[in-house]
């Protein structure tokens, strides 16, 4: 007769034995799943890296309606500090209102290039991320926007729906070593954004640590974004100047210490 005392210990002591088996081996249909899933991963990753880099080409020679067909139908876009644009429609409006109509001009200039890109799928394959640094050269001068854009897979399609590109660095041909020109904002040039800023923010000399859609790579943490971050920095913290600069970088108007913006 069995003892209840020995099935007890014959079920604390399974988990242990359980443990101590080898893992069933893998089957060929399993294996290739995970494949299958890892190969999907890398083409995705590829498919959205692609689709920025398209971007910055039709940036290049104001191809402005195939640029906003890159975008979801309720995507935002925020450039600079320009202030936030709601849909697809609206993209389009700014790009041909802001920049002129679609098509190149003589003697016009806008080398959109892209460096640095690291992207990222979500787990169930319908979300993607990019942190991404442009170096635009213009007419106007010199810009440096840094990107954190979101993407979405719809209908086994990827498609911009979140473009955010705050700038590090705004110069004349001069360069940023004499002449650093401030952000933009809401009224420096049409059309009117549909909703302020998200961030208000200054250009070099300051500087303004855009918040990463990843953790560290090797560690796993998460890099903190504190809100006293948010702005302005000149200075050590804690500092006089910095705690001007700071206050500075969250005046709306986008004024800054240095520099100012053309007159046209």
């Amino acid at each position: 007769m069995i003892h209840r005392t020995h099935i007890v210990a014959a079920l604390l002591a399974a988990p242990a034995l359980l443990a101590a088996m080898p893992a069933p081996a893998q089957t060929a249909q399993e294996k290739l799943a995970e494949l299958d899933k890892r190969i999907t991963r890398l083409e995705d990753m590829n498919a959205i890296e692609r689709l920025q880099r398209t971007y910055g080409y039709f940036v290049d020679k104001s191809q402005w309606v195939p640029l906003s067909e890159l975008f979801t139908e309720d995507a935002t876009l925020e450039i600079g500090g320009k202030g936030l644009f709601l849909g697809k429609k609206r993209v389009l409006e700014y790009m041909q209102k802001a920049f002129g109509m679609d098509g190149t001009k003589r003697g016009g200039l806008a080398n959109h290039m892209q460096f640095q890109p690291i992207p990222d799928i979500s787990a169930d394959g319908k979300t993607g991320w990019i942190r991404a640094r442009a170096f635009v050269m213009s007419n106007g001068g010199w810009g440096l926007p840094l990107y954190e854009n979101e993407y979405r897979k719809e209908n086994g399609v990827w498609k911009i729906s979140r473009l955010t590109g705050p700038f590090t660095m705004y110069t004349s041909w001069d360069g940023w070593g004499k002449w650093a020109m401030n952000n933009t904002w809401p009224d420096k040039f049409d059309p009117p954004p549909d909703l302020p800023p998200s961030t208000v923010y200054l250009t070099y000399p300051a500087y303004y640590i855009i918040p990463f859609h990843y953790p560290n790579p090797v560690s796993g943490k998460p890099f903190p974004i504190l809100k006293a971050d948010i702005g302005a920095h000149a200075g050590v913290p804690g500092s006089a100047v910095q705690e001007q600069w700071s206050k500075t970088g969250r005046v709306v108007d986008g004024t800054q210490p240095i520099g100012q913006p053309p007159k046209d």
